[in-house]
């Protein structure tokens, strides 16, 4: 727990231990298309209800708005004009200058080809100087540091053999202290699916069955499931691009990498690693994101920082200053006893 302040191990700092069997996810929003098969996927192997009746939200061709206790897995629609491309391009060169995100600095390869293979899909980004969508499927980070496995009063957010967190729905009392831990907006309490689901006479659209798990927190839990038998998780089983890569979470960081670099060497310069580095404000996180523009543009903290950091600090002044009190007592007492005293 607490905000790193240099070159440390977080998962010392996270009180759990480090092992070779942490597993995350990399996305890839370069190659990704939109097609939202992960959310589907993800809907369909955890039995999520859907949110609402699924129509057009205004924002671009997205139909379910953020993720959420039903949604968790995401796919976002950003639409750029030429303006905002080369903002993102010159922000990524500056990016670039402070040595970030690249891996080996002068020995970055200096063309495409001497990157590894990356089988038969072609990941070329389309050059669209004028107009392009950034899809980005978003999910829960698993964050290092976790905020919500922090403040949870029940233990019903748990560290699992993964490195993954997860929620214990049977544990879990409702109370929302996780909801408010999370610095990215991920944990949410599932209602009952009726807000925004009604026609212009207030019946329901459609037959749903019924909502399990009401009033629960509900958030990705990187199919622990299926973790437990040795199967990738079903986002990124489904992905038909290959955006979402799944395996070690140390192999995604350095594939992630890779890729960055592979970006910049096509001159791509807007490519940049969000929730790869370990000293950030939440120890880095199991599901790394490769961006094209910055991070806010996708809904994502520039700066994201676990709730629980400022704590020791606290702790610390508390005492000084319930210290302080203490003395001022004493003092106080003392000076009305010996004025008592001088009197007689």
């Amino acid at each position: 727990m607490g905000q790193l302040s240099g070159p440390t191990d977080p998962s010392a700092d996270a009180h759990w231990h480090r092992h070779e069997h942490r597993k995350g996810f990399f996305t890839d929003t370069s190659i990704c298309i939109g097609c939202k098969a992960c959310e589907v996927a993800c809907k369909e192997w955890n039995r999520n209800p859907r949110d609402g009746d699924l129509e057009l939200t205004g924002m671009s061709y997205d139909n379910t708005e953020a993720l959420g206790a039903s949604t968790w897995r995401h796919v976002a629609f950003v639409e750029q004009g030429a303006e905002r491309i080369a903002a993102a391009r010159e922000s990524g060169r500056e990016l670039v200058a402070l040595g970030m995100p690249g891996v080996r600095g002068s020995e970055a390869p200096a063309a495409a080809e001497e990157m590894p293979a990356w089988g038969e899909v072609d990941v070329t980004p389309p050059d669209t100087p004028e107009f392009r969508w950034l899809m980005s499927s978003d999910v829960c980070k698993h964050c290092t540091h976790a905020g919500c496995l922090d403040v949870c009063p029940t233990g019903a957010m748990m560290r699992t053999e993964f490195g993954t967190v997860v929620v214990q729905s049977d544990v879990c009392n409702g109370c929302g202290t996780c909801v408010a831990g999370c610095p990215f907006g991920v944990v949410e309490r599932r209602g009952d699916g009726t807000f925004g689901t009604t026609n212009g006479e207030g019946h329901r659209k459609g037959e749903q069955p019924p909502v399990s798990k009401r009033g629960i927190a509900q958030k990705c839990t990187l199919c622990y499931d299926r973790l437990l038998d040795d199967e990738t998780p079903a986002c990124a089983k489904t992905c038909p691009t290959t955006s979402i890569k799944f395996g070690d979470h140390d192999d995604m960081v350095t594939t992630a990498r890779e890729r960055v670099a592979q970006l910049h060497a096509q001159g791509m310069t807007e490519a940049r690693l969000y929730g790869a580095n370990e000293l950030d404000g939440v120890g880095g996180t199991g599901s790394v994101f490769l961006l094209l523009d910055e991070p806010e543009v996708y809904g994502l903290p520039p700066d994201p920082r676990v709730c629980t950091a400022d704590l020791p600090e606290m702790y610390k002044r508390a005492g000084v200053a319930a210290l302080g009190m203490a003395a001022a007592a004493a003092v106080s007492f003392l000076g009305g006893a010996l004025r008592r005293g001088g009197r007689r």
